[in-house]
C-alpha cells in the first residue's frame, strides 16, 4: 500500500491529470477559435449559415472535448468494480447527452437560418409565427432520441419505457387531436403556401378574402361582409380554390331570347357579344365563346363566355359588361325570354 493514493500509484495520478489537462487546453483552443478566427471566416461568406453554426457549436463541442477528457483520464485510474460501473454509466450518459446537445445546436441553426431566410424573401409575418414550432419540434424529437440513447447506454429498461410513454402519448393525441390537425395543417399551409394573405379563396362554400392565418385558425372574410374562422385541418382534407392565382377569371352566361326572335336576329344577337368583348379588350381576355346552344322550355338559349383579365376588379367588371350587353340588347330589339303561358279563349260551340 506505500505510495499509493486512493489505490493508484503517484504515475497514474499524473497520467490522468496530464490527460485532463490536454482536453482542457483543446477546449479552451476551440473555445478561441471560434469565438476569433472561425467566427471572422465566417463573417464574409455570402451565406448566414456558417455563422450561425459557428455560435451555435462553440459550447458544445467544448463540453464534448471536456467530457472525452474526463473519461480518458478516468482510464488510467484503478477503481473499484461497483464504482467503476456506476463511472462507466455517468460518462456514457454525458458523451451521449453532449453528442445530442451539439446536434441539436447544428440542426437549430440550420433550421432558423432557413426558414428565416425563407419568410425573409416571400413570406409573411403571419408565417413567422411558424418557425418557433417547426424548431422546436426539431429539437424536441432530437433530444427524445438523445435521451433513449443515454438511458440505454446506462443499462436501463428503453423498452419499458418507451411502451409507458407510448401509452401516455397514445392518450395525449387522442385528447388533443383536433388541436394538433390544426397545427399540422398551419404548417402545411406555410410549407405548401396554397394562398396568402390578401388572396381571394373559395373552401367548403365560402368564397373571401384571406385575412389572417394563425397556428390553430385561419380568418377568411367573405364576399358579404362576415368574417369566418376555418381550422387549417380543412385545407389538407379540402379541395381549395384559389381565385387571385389564376391567369384570368371565366364567367359564363346562358341568354335565353323569345321563341318569336328569328334567325338574323340571333345572328345579330352572337354578333353583338363578339363585339363587346372586343370593345372591353382592356378589360377582357380575347378568348371568348358565343353560341346557339340550345331550345329550351321558354327561351332560345345562347351561350357566353369571357375571362376578364387577371388583376381586374370583377364585380366592377362584370357590371361594365352586362350593362353594355343589357342596352346593345335593347337597342337591337332583342328580347329576353322568362317563364310565360298562352291561354286561348274562344266560343266553342258548334
Amino acid at each position: 500500500m506505500n505510495g499509493l493514493i486512493l489505490g493508484n500509484r503517484m504515475e497514474q495520478w499524473v497520467h490522468a491529470a496530464f490527460i485532463l489537462a490536454i482536453g482542457w487546453t483543446i477546449a479552451k483552443i476551440i473555445s478561441w477559435s471560434g469565438a476569433t478566427l472561425f467566427k471572422r471566416w465566417a463573417m464574409h461568406t455570402p451565406n448566414k449559415t456558417d455563422d450561425a453554426l459557428v455560435y451555435s457549436l462553440r459550447r458544445p463541442l467544448v463540453t464534448l472535448v471536456t467530457v472525452l477528457a474526463f473519461v480518458a483520464g478516468y482510464k488510467q485510474l484503478d477503481v473499484p468494480a461497483r464504482l467503476d460501473l456506476w463511472m462507466e454509466r455517468v460518462f456514457h450518459v454525458a458523451v451521449a447527452l453532449s453528442l445530442t446537445w451539439a446536434v441539436v445546436r447544428a440542426l437549430d441553426a440550420m433550421t432558423r437560418t432557413l426558414l428565416v431566410g425563407r419568410n425573409t424573401d416571400g413570406g409573411t409575418p403571419e408565417h413567422a409565427q411558424f418557425i418557433p414550432i417547426v424548431r422546436s419540434t426539431i429539437n424536441g424529437l432530437v433530444w427524445g432520441l438523445g435521451i433513449v440513447v443515454a438511458l440505454n447506454n446506462a443499462g436501463y429498461n428503453v423498452g419499458a419505457l418507451l411502451a409507458g410513454i407510448g401509452i401516455g402519448g397514445l392518450a395525449l393525441a387522442m385528447a388533443a387531436k383536433d388541436t394538433l390537425a390544426n397545427i399540422f395543417g398551419g404548417i402545411t399551409v406555410f410549407t405548401d403556401k396554397p394562398f396568402q394573405v390578401g388572396d381571394r379563396v373559395r373552401l367548403g362554400g365560402y368564397d373571401g378574402v384571406v385575412q389572417e392565418v394563425g397556428i390553430r385558425s385561419t380568418r377568411i372574410r367573405t364576399m358579404e361582409g362576415p368574417v369566418v374562422v376555418v381550422p387549417n385541418y380543412k385545407f389538407t382534407e379540402s379541395i381549395l380554390e384559389n381565385v387571385s392565382s389564376e391567369a384570368s377569371r371565366r364567367v359564363r352566361h346562358e341568354l335565353g331570347l323569345v321563341y318569336s326572335t328569328t334567325n338574323e336576329q340571333i345572328e345579330e344577337a352572337i354578333a353583338i357579344l363578339h363585339a363587346i368583348v372586343h370593345d372591353h379588350k382592356d378589360e377582357l381576355e380575347a378568348e371568348h365563346a358565343a353560341y346557339f346552344s340550345a331550345f329550351k322550355e321558354y327561351a332560345l338559349n345562347i351561350i357566353f363566355i369571357y375571362h376578364i383579365r387577371k388583376g381586374g376588379e370583377l364585380f366592377t367588371v362584370q357590371t361594365k359588361v352586362h350593362l353594355d350587353l343589357l342596352k346593345r340588347f335593347r337597342s337591337a330589339g332583342l328580347e329576353f325570354a322568362y317563364p310565360t303561358t298562352v291561354q286561348f279563349s274562344g266560343d266553342t260551340k258548334a
